[in-house]
């Protein structure tokens, strides 16, 4: 998953795409197991435990070829770099909020949205074309958003709902931003955007006077997600965005809306509500949906290639 590695089959960076949304998933549950912890205390030591292990990353790929810092490479990138760490900014602490404000099933849904957003950025920013098989996965997954919104947005507060929604946004932007420049290594964003997280988050917290270091439970559930799920879904996902447009992989994504919810149902018996099921449900199958036109069509013009 370097700046040199090529694209792909279309087929093997769908399956990254899922597998992203899966890693992530995770990160729900850790989020509402850490109960002794606000959104800001959490997100700060998460935030180390990303840039210690990315930068461990870039420390031992150096001896391999010349590398950059996060702000160096930021800073000589010009504004797509810059907007790909705000973008997902943007997107983490929003959605650790909506986790830590509302239900973990309202938070995952209300998220889902995101290739919609991603439709009208790529659309705009891209000039991506929406396929007949993408389309049609958009729109099952609007109507599952549309009947878990109908089963579950009463749960939870208007700001943790509102929070969900803007993760969205931010995650949209950040696809996009990736997708414009398929061949560049994106994984310094990590470090960036993690370092403009901790000032964040620490400013925030000495504000509230409230202590930097919470218990140990809640760090190591933090440092956790930090530095082992945050990166392997974000570095699968980096890597998948070399081979399959934005909004397909907003689709794949989706994968963490579905698994999130299961596994706080599984651990903490936060039980959706039957609609929220079904909407997962339709969510899942636009997901794999998706995956399997994808990989029909890459077959399909191999054919075509082959017998010309």
């Amino acid at each position: 998953m370097t700046a040199g590695g090529g694209p792909r089959p279309r087929w093997a960076a769908s399956l990254m795409g899922i597998a992203a949304g899966v890693a992530w998933s995770f990160g729900a549950l850790l989020v509402r197991l850490a109960k002794q912890s606000d959104t800001w205390q959490y997100l700060l030591w998460r935030s180390v435990a990303i840039i210690v292990v990315m930068e461990a990353r870039r420390l031992l790929l150096r001896s391999r070829r010349p590398t950059r810092g996060a702000f160096a490479l930021a800073y000589t990138s010009g504004s797509l770099m810059i907007a790909a760490h705000v973008g997902l900014l943007v997107a983490s602490l929003a959605y650790v909020y909506a986790v830590k404000t509302t239900t973990a099933a309202n938070a995952a849904f209300l998220a889902s949205i995101t290739p919609l957003v991603t439709i009208g950025l790529a659309r705009l920013v891209l000039g991506e074309r929406l396929t007949r098989a993408v389309g049609l996965a958009v729109v099952v997954a609007l109507a599952g958003l549309l009947l878990m919104v109908h089963a579950d947005v009463g749960a939870g507060t208007m700001i943790g709902n509102l929070s969900a929604l803007a993760s969205s946004v931010g995650f949209a932007g950040y696809t996009v931003c990736l997708r414009s420049a398929p061949d560049r290594d994106w994984s310094p964003v990590l470090t960036g955007y993690g370092s403009m997280m901790v000032v964040l988050c620490a400013a925030v917290t000495v504000a509230h006077g409230r202590s930097l270091v919470p218990p140990a439970h809640d760090i190591a559930l933090a440092v956790f997600h930090g530095a082992v799920l945050i990166i392997v879904g974000t570095l699968l996902f980096n890597a998948a965005t070399r081979s399959v447009p934005a909004v397909a992989m907003t689709v794949f994504a989706q994968s963490e809306t579905v698994f999130a919810p299961f596994w706080v149902f599984l651990v903490l018996s936060e039980r959706p509500k039957a609609d929220a099921l079904a909407g997962a449900a339709l969510i899942l199958a636009a997901v794999l949906g998706t995956g399997v036109a994808s990989a029909r069509r890459v077959d399909g013009r191999r054919s075509a290639l082959s017998s010309a």
